[in-house]
C-alpha cells in the first residue's frame, strides 16, 4: 500500500519487525554472560544488583546495531526500494591507484579542504580500475539499498554518538566502499553514508558541527528522520 508515493508496512512486515525485536531480547536474556564478575570497587559503591543490571543493558545496547537496527532497516528499506540487503558483500578488490587517490583526498581534508562527496566519487571513478588490483578481506556494508532508478546506496550504521576521533576512519571507509564497488561496476551511480538511527539531542537538532570538516554533511550523513 502507498500514500503520496511512499509505501507503508503491511501486517506481515510489522510482525516481522516485532519478531526481530523479541528474538533479540530473548537471545540476550538466554545467552548473556558478563565480561567480568569481579568488580569490587563498583559493587561496594553502587551495589552488585545495580551493576549487574547496568552491565546487561550496556551489553544489549552494543547488540542493537546488528540484532535490531540492521534487520529493521532492511525491512523498512524494502518497502520503497527494489533491493535492500543487510551485511551485503561489496567485494574484496581495490585498485592501487584508487587507494592512492583516497589517501590524497584524506590528506586534503586533514589540512582543511572542505569535503565534497560528488567530486570525491568522480576522482575515485577515474582510477577505480587502473593499476595493480589489490586483494582485501571481504568487505561488507551494514545495509545495501538499490533504488528503482538504479542508484546504489551503501550505509554504515553507527551508534547515536559516535566517537569524534573515529570520523577520519569512517570517512576513509566510505571512500573505500565506493572504490571497491566501482571495480566491478565502474559506471554505477553509487553513494555511501554514515547512518545514525535516532537523534539523541531531540528536540534539538543533531550536533552536525562535530562532523564538519571530514564528512560532506549533505551527502554522507543521515540522522533519524533523514
Amino acid at each position: 500500500m502507498s500514500i503520496k508515493g511512499k509505501t507503508i508496512m503491511n501486517n506481515f512486515q510489522k510482525e516481522n519487525i516485532i519478531d526481530v525485536i523479541k528474538n533479540c531480547l530473548r537471545n540476550k536474556f538466554q545467552n548473556y554472560k558478563p565480561e567480568s564478575n569481579n568488580m569490587p570497587f563498583h559493587h561496594r559503591l553502587l551495589g552488585q544488583d545495580r551493576m549487574a543490571l547496568f552491565s546487561f543493558i550496556h551489553s544489549l545496547n552494543t547488540t542493537f546495531g546488528t540484532s535490531i537496527f540492521e534487520p529493521v532497516a532492511e525491512t523498512l528499506a524494502s518497502l520503497n526500494f527494489t533491493l535492500a540487503q543487510k551485511q551485503y558483500v561489496v567485494g574484496d578488490t581495490i585498485s592501487e591507484q584508487a587507494q592512492t587517490e583516497i589517501q590524497r583526498i584524506m590528506n586534503e581534508l586533514t589540512i582543511g579542504n572542505s569535503p565534497n562527496k560528488v567530486d570525491e566519487i568522480a576522482r575515485i571513478r577515474k582510477v577505480c580500475t587502473k593499476g595493480t588490483m589489490n586483494k582485501l578481506k571481504t568487505v561488507k556494508v551494514d545495509l545495501f539499498v538499490k533504488s528503482n532508478d538504479g542508484n546504489v546506496h551503501l550505509f554504515d550504521l553507527k551508534t547515536a554518538k559516535p566517537n569524534i576521533s573515529n570520523f577520519k576512519d569512517f570517512k576513509r571507509t566510505l571512500l573505500e566502499w565506493i572504490a571497491i564497488f566501482l571495480v566491478k561496476n565502474p559506471n554505477a551511480n553509487v553513494h555511501s553514508y554514515i547512518a545514525i538511527p535516532y537523534n539523541p539531542y531531540e528536540p534539538k537538532p543533531y550536533e552536525r558541527w562535530t562532523l564538519k570538516g571530514m564528512l560532506d554533511l549533505d551527502n554522507e550523513l543521515k540522522v533519524a528522520k533523514d
